[in-house]
């Protein structure tokens, strides 16, 4: 399968050589033949009824007057917890499956002002509560590479879907490691961007504190361009003000196209590295990236800092102490309806996935008030500090790390060792690129897919895609899986 980026699609189109409605067809000829059919990835919660008429006037519109954006004609994959006016949203619950939102939230409104359509609505771990993609309405999604396994998540759907060449690229979200962990496991390219940067409104809320969305792709560039798409402010989220005037913020497209890795100082956060037999092939496979990016200039140094994200996801992440407070404000506005209308209204109806039961149990008995809540959120304030003094005493640009400390787990257990919460609870950006692959083995024929991730301070997400760019030219491990 040829997997040409955004650039390239485009140039051939005005070159004649393809056509959008072209190339939908073939996304949606590659859904049909391997989401429930042959090896059933079951990724796709909904297609778009009006992608081929939309594909055609995206042609139509190409012979009358060119291009009408940076992303004319390119499919695109939606975690379904993303409003849409077109199609329902349904965050993977059977409680929603009959949620139709009145408008497009404001990125996929710039989506499609960009050109872009949204081919399908995809899976997602319900609620976007967890990390291995299994949803009540949608069960559970496997992991391309090797079906034995989940494809990370809360956004596996897009992961698995773009991995698969059900769509160009996509978008998901991002509330303690969820865009970055299907990057990691299907050998994509993931941006979890600073908090503020992309619009929230028309989001499923799990966290206000530490909510975004982001762009999954399979290459930095198209990751680059989606995120330059969607960035911007929005009156309806007003973290977004924060981005405005911002020198960093804008020509992300053009960071990744001009990478400049010479001189780049990253810090190896060691503490974030596994142990034992379950790390080997992880850590040798981030060890291989350093030394790529060694060869064409970046400088590394060696951090003895000490980090623990199991202990952040414990003690210092606010996402389930969020949870209730900001789905009810969601679930309150779909009007009288709607089945339910709380998470305590979820709760009592029992239509939920199974997997999901504790996690929603403790959020209602939590506090969005209490000294543990307040506790948690300086604790986050003071490891912002923390780590922009680091920055400044060793002189970096951004720190480095396994985004998991072992390989994406099988299907029916949960997902551990995943180190994106330092990014989440910060605020700061990341992004998580491929880093290789495990061994091969009977279930994964091409091995496991391995991701490196990169976090660096607010609005510097043109220095991450310089560096992502720079380890992408000299060391590519993109590879589509043997379908």
């Amino acid at each position: 399968m040829s997997e040409p980026t955004i650039v390239m699609i485009h140039s051939a189109m005005q070159r004649g050589e393809l056509t959008c409605r072209q190339l939908v067809e073939t996304c949606l000829n590659r859904i049909e033949a391997y989401d429930q059919y042959g090896p059933k990835l079951n990724a796709v919660l909904r297609v778009n009824p009006r992608a081929l008429q939309l594909a055609t006037e995206r042609d139509e519109a190409l012979c009358r007057q060119g291009m009408i954006g940076p992303l004319h004609g390119i499919p695109l994959l939606l975690k379904d917890n993303i409003e849409t006016a077109d199609m329902k949203t349904t965050a993977g619950s059977v409680c929603l499956k009959n949620n139709q939102p009145a408008q497009d939230a404001f990125l996929v409104r710039k989506l499609k002002d960009a050109g872009a359509i949204i081919l399908a609505k995809v899976n997602l771990h319900e609620f976007a509560v967890w990390g291995e993609t299994v949803s009540s309405l949608g069960g559970q999604t496997l992991n391309p590479y090797d079906l034995s396994r989940t494809p990370g998540g809360s956004s596996g759907g897009t992961g698995a879907g773009v991995a698969a060449g059900f769509g160009v690229a996509g978008v998901g979200t991002d509330t303690v490691n969820s865009v970055r962990s299907p990057a990691s496991a299907n050998n994509l390219v993931g941006i979890r961007p600073t908090t503020g940067l992309l619009s929230r409104s028309g989001l499923v809320p799990y966290s206000d504190t530490q909510d975004t969305a982001g762009p999954i792709a399979r290459n930095v560039s198209d990751a680059a361009l989606l995120l330059e798409v969607m960035a911007g402010y929005d009156p309806a989220d007003g973290k977004t003000a924060y981005s405005v005037g911002q020198p960093t913020t804008g020509r992300y497209l053009e960071a990744a196209a001009n990478p400049q890795p010479t001189g780049r100082r990253i810090g190896i956060l060691r503490s974030l590295f596994g142990a034992g037999e379950a790390a080997i092939e992880v850590n040798a496979a981030i060890e291989g990236c350093i030394d790529a990016l060694r060869t064409v200039g970046a400088e590394f140094i060696e951090l003895t800092e000490k980090f623990d994200a199991g202990a952040l996801v414990r003690d210092v992440s606010v996402h389930l102490h969020e949870l209730e407070r900001d789905l009810d404000l969601y679930l309150r506005r779909l009007g009288p309806e709607a089945p339910v209308h709380s998470l305590r209204d979820v709760l009592a109806s029992g239509r939920f996935h199974p997997g999901i039961g504790d996690n929603l149990r403790q959020a209602v008995a939590l506090e969005s008030q209490g000294l543990d809540y307040y506790r948690r959120l300086q604790e986050q304030e003071r490891l912002r500090g923390t780590l922009l003094k680091i920055m400044a005493d060793y002189r970096l640009d951004a720190f480095v790390f396994p985004h998991q400390q072992g390989l994406v787990v099988k299907v029916g257990q949960p997902q551990i060792g995943r180190n994106g919460v330092l990014a989440s609870v910060t605020g700061f950006p990341s992004i998580t690129v491929p880093a290789g692959f495990s061994s091969v083995s009977a279930t994964a024929p091409q091995g496991v897919p391995i991701g490196i991730e990169f976090i660096g301070r607010p609005w510097t997400e043109s220095c991450l895609l310089e560096i992502a760019a720079a380890l992408e030219r000299v060391r590519p491990m993109r590879l589509p899986p043997q379908l």
